[in-house]
Order: C-alpha cells, then sequence, then structure tokens
C-alpha cells in the first residue's frame, strides 16, 4: 500500500538528519525501499495519468517541511535540513503530520489559516490528500456527475437525434472523412442487424458497420444481439463492427468473440458518454483552472 503524504514527513526528514545535500529522486527511491514499495505500486499514476502517485505525495511531503521552516531547497532537485529541522529530530517526534506542523506560524500563513482559526476541524480538511488528489477527485467526480446527466438526456433523444450523434462523435473521433460523408453513410445499408457504415479513414480505405441501440439503463444488451450483428457483418464480407447502446452489455455479450477474424467494438453508455465529454459533443465548458510551476528554464537553471 503506498503510504499517505503525512506518512512521509518523518521519514523524509531523517533522511537529511546528516546536514548533506540530498538529490529528490535519491530521496523518493530511498523511501520506496523504506516502504517497500511495490513495482506495480511505483507505477501507479494520477487520474490525469501526469505524475507517479508515490513521487507526488514525497512531493508534498517536502512541500509542506519546507513551508514550516524544517527543510529547503537551496538549488533545483536538491533538499537540506534546516537547524529547525533538527531540534525537531532532537525532540524524537513520534510521526510529523499537519497537526504538528501548525505550530509552525510560515506554515499557517501557507495554508492560509491564522493561528486561532487553525482548529482540529479545519486542519482535518487538508490532511486526506495531496492537493493534486484532492484536485483531480473533484475533477473526477464533477465529470461522474456530467456524464450521468449526459447519459440521461442521451437516451431521452428521439433515433434520428441519436444517429447523427454516433456520426459526429466517430467523425471527431477520426472516422468517416467528414460529417457529411459520414451522414450519407450512416442507415443507408438496410440490412438487418446493421444500423449505417462509416469510413476507417478519410480515404475510405475500409469500412466500419455500426450498430446504435438507443435503450434504457437496466435494458441489457445480450450475446444474441452481438451475435445477430456479427452475422450481419458476415453476410457484407466484413471484418470491422461497432457496437454501441446508451444501456450496458451482458458478461456473455462482453465474453463473446468471434470464430473469424471479425473484430467488434463495444461501447456501452458510460463510455459513450465518457467520450462525449472528451470530444466535446454536448457538452461546453464551464470553468478552466490552470495549475502552474516555475519555469526553470526561463532562470537558467539546468
Amino acid at each position: 500500500m503506498i503510504p499517505d503524504y503525512q506518512s512521509l514527513m518523518l521519514p523524509l526528514l531523517e533522511k537529511l538528519a546528516d546536514k548533506k545535500e540530498h538529490v529528490f529522486r535519491d530521496l523518493v527511491e530511498e523511501l520506496e525501499e523504506d516502504f517497500k514499495v511495490s513495482e506495480d505500486e511505483r507505477k501507479e499514476l494520477l487520474p490525469s495519468g501526469t505524475q507517479r502517485i508515490f513521487d507526488n505525495r514525497v512531493a508534498w511531503a517536502r512541500t509542506y517541511l519546507k513551508k514550516a521552516g524544517l527543510m529547503e531547497s537551496p538549488k533545483r532537485g536538491i533538499s537540506v535540513i534546516t537547524e529547525e529541522g533538527l531540534g525537531v529530530l532532537k525532540q524524537n517526534p513520534k510521526f510529523i503530520n499537519i497537526a504538528f506542523l501548525k505550530q509552525y506560524t510560515s506554515f499557517l500563513e501557507f495554508i492560509n489559516l491564522k493561528p486561532e482559526d487553525s482548529t482540529d476541524a479545519q486542519v482535518e480538511e487538508i490532511t486526506k490528500e495531496t492537493p493534486e488528489e484532492s484536485l483531480e477527485g473533484a475533477y473526477q467526480r464533477l465529470r461522474k456527475s456530467l456524464a450521468q446527466d449526459l447519459l440521461n438526456k442521451v437516451i431521452g433523444l428521439p433515433p434520428s437525434f441519436f444517429e447523427r450523434l454516433v456520426v459526429e462523435l466517430l467523425v471527431k473521433m477520426g472516422y468517416g472523412g467528414s460529417i457529411k460523408d459520414a451522414g450519407r453513410a450512416i442507415g443507408k445499408s438496410g440490412d438487418e442487424g446493421i444500423d449505417g457504415t462509416i469510413k476507417e479513414d478519410k480515404l475510405g480505405l475500409d469500412i466500419i458497420y455500426i450498430q446504435a441501440k438507443r435503450w434504457q439503463i437496466g435494458n441489457t444488451v445480450g450475446r444474441p444481439e452481438i451475435q445477430k450483428f456479427v452475422g450481419a457483418l458476415a453476410g457484407q464480407g466484413a471484418k470491422k463492427g461497432i457496437f454501441i447502446t446508451t444501456s450496458t452489455f451482458t458478461k456473455e455479450a462482453w465474453d463473446y468473440s468471434p470464430k473469424n477474424e471479425t473484430k467488434i467494438v463495444l461501447i456501452e453508455g458510460e463510455r459513450l458518454a465518457q467520450l462525449m465529454i472528451d470530444h466535446n459533443i454536448g457538452v461546453s465548458t464551464s470553468n478552466v483552472y490552470e495549475i502552474k510551476k516555475i519555469d526553470n528554464d526561463y532562470f537558467g537553471e539546468e
């Protein structure tokens, strides 16, 4: 299990007890060994996929210790203990956490709390996750809520509108060349089990067949529907198909694998909504928040 960032504070400070300069990456690797972080855990990323979770937690443990004045970074990527930090280690604390650090005015200023306002409840609010984890957790919750609302909206659409939505989404994802070309293809074949076709690329080197089911949530698509679609593809000599539904697929449907070379991609309601969000179909931007960091290249640091 990956330790939380507060559990890393004291071990990190203890690594600096020799008063020497330490490279951040070396500290991370040493702490990974100390906490017996597995190879799989070392690969775990934040939801955004931009940083390893363990790296992020060590970085925030370092930031909080710096803001409390217990350590400092004389230059990029280097950490060294301060006299205040050495004094803390001499006390042999059992742990260092947010509650411990709130005794330092500089730390309270950093977290925007006044000494008289630093109640246990307020401190508790900032102890559970690193800022990135909190921000990304909030983002994922907002995104999940939006996806649910979006899916409910889609389910209530008339069939013709849903067909246009599917076409627009596939084009935004890189299929079909243009809305005009894709629009002529969808619903054109009229073959049983096939709702339409779309070009795989702008040149139309291959054709992908589409089945779209605008079903209510709870009305699952089973294996027979998939087999029927595969049979329809075989009748057209086709090898690629996309089956889209606003509901879900049964386990048997997911497990079904055609015996021939036919390749089927299943897209159920939740993923459909997520793809719509990713490609800005039926959604608009409400707010944009930018997270910035120091540009060390500007300052000429290597």
